[in-house]
């Protein structure tokens, strides 16, 4: 239920307001002057302020101020009956969500009140949602595993600079994680990552998406696109599974990484770019090399410094970490109460090979959530946990 704040000096409208609010089922409470109502914002939590202009000691004005500095979310409708398109245009300017003038239209105001509310709403979903993609991208790098501290010091040394990295590591150990944790640290920070998986991409597109097309340049291109070097300008461009990539597209790769140009298919003009490149593989690319499936010239561009991802096999030693984090991440995502581990169970799981390495146990840890008892013991690991 939401709560709403009734700030006028005037008894009767008041109670007017209140009775109103209350009858669609919301709840509210009142202060009297500007100054008591700035005491209950400051220590109340509500979901929408009416607020009067003309007070005594302290104003609307004056509240709605106070009102910005203690909580800039809180929409604050102003009313009066002494208005005037200049006051109206005043508040709206500083801050105010709208203005109603007196005597108040019924159903204009429970429109306002129920915009208000809504726009409260939509507020704190997107800070959830951001919250939730922040978290699920920049992460830090769980673990205190030696081979774990290798990887952080190398993403320590390496990320402040516009060398080109590397990462290798079995599929579902985080090289994904490594790639972002160097953009995030880096000068380029706030400049876009744009992440590509060349193997789900068919050979067939796969330079329309990296250095984008012209018009026309072949049947379906109906219209300009740029690519992904364009579009990572200034910042950085992921290269997942590289060694997936087309040959083509392994030569315009190079020439981009030479040059810093880029030329879109079906047009001749080339056009500069300022992008650092990680690239990343769960290939040996030493072995494709031999077989003739990756130039060894671009391998050399790729892999100015190499960071090797472990197997989550070979840093066992992290998975008690990585199961608190997982437990206390998907509880948070998907708003379940929270589950504890007893210590059998983290030695059971301790026992697999995980050849599916950070994702699987993630995914093991979700299946325990929801399938195990209130806390997660050695038995829920026989059951839902095949070896």
């Amino acid at each position: 239920m939401a709560n709403i704040l009734v700030i006028d000096d005037d008894r009767p409208i008041r109670s007017t307001l209140t009775e109103i609010l209350e009858f669609e089922k919301l709840k509210v409470e009142s202060a009297e002057n500007g100054e008591e109502g700035v005491s209950k914002i400051e220590n109340g939590q509500f979901d929408l302020v009416l607020c009067d202009i003309k007070m005594p000691k302290m104003d609307g004005i004056e509240v709605l101020e106070k009102s910005l500095e203690l909580k800039p979310d809180l929409p604050v409708v102003m009313i009066s009956g002494h208005g005037t398109i200049e006051t109206a245009v005043e508040a709206i300017k500083m801050g105010a969500f709208d203005f109603i003038a007196k005597p108040l239209d019924l159903n204009r105001l429970l429109v306002t009140v129920r915009n208000a509310l809504d726009r409260n709403e939509l507020v704190e979903e997107t800070k959830t949602l951001r919250k939730k993609v922040h978290h699920s991208k920049l992460s830090d790098i769980v673990g205190e595993s030696p081979a774990i501290k290798d990887v952080k010091a190398m993403i320590e040394k390496v990320a402040p600079t516009d060398a080109r990295v590397l990462i290798t590591g079995g599929n579902g150990t985080g090289k994904e994680l490594v790639a972002r944790n160097l953009h995030q640290n880096s000068p380029r920070k706030k400049a876009p990552f744009i992440e590509v998986n060349c193997a789900a991409i068919p050979s067939e597109l796969i330079e329309s998406e990296l250095f984008g097309h012209e018009k026309g340049a072949f049947t379906s291109a109906v219209k300009q696109k740029k690519g992904k070097f364009e579009q990572a300008e200034g910042g950085t461009l992921f290269l997942d599974e590289i060694g997936d990539m087309s040959a083509s597209a392994q030569a315009k790769v190079l020439r981009a990484l030479q040059e810093n140009k880029i030329s879109r298919v079906g047009s001749e003009k080339d056009i500069k770019v300022n992008v650092r490149v990680l690239a990343a593989t769960n290939k040996n690319l030493k072995q494709e090399i031999e077989k003739g499936n990756f130039r060894e010239d671009l391998y050399h561009r790729l892999s100015v410094i190499l960071i090797h991802v472990p197997a989550l096999k070979d840093r066992k030693d992290d998975i008690p970490l990585l199961v608190e984090f997982f437990l206390d991440r998907i509880c948070a995502e998907q708003s379940m109460p929270t589950k504890s581990i007893d210590e059998a169970a983290i030695k059971a799981l301790q026992s697999f090979d995980w050849t599916g390495n950070i994702r699987e146990l993630r995914n093991v840890v979700e299946r325990l959530l929801i399938l195990g008892g209130d806390s997660i013991s050695q038995e829920d690991v026989k059951n839902y946990v095949s070896a």
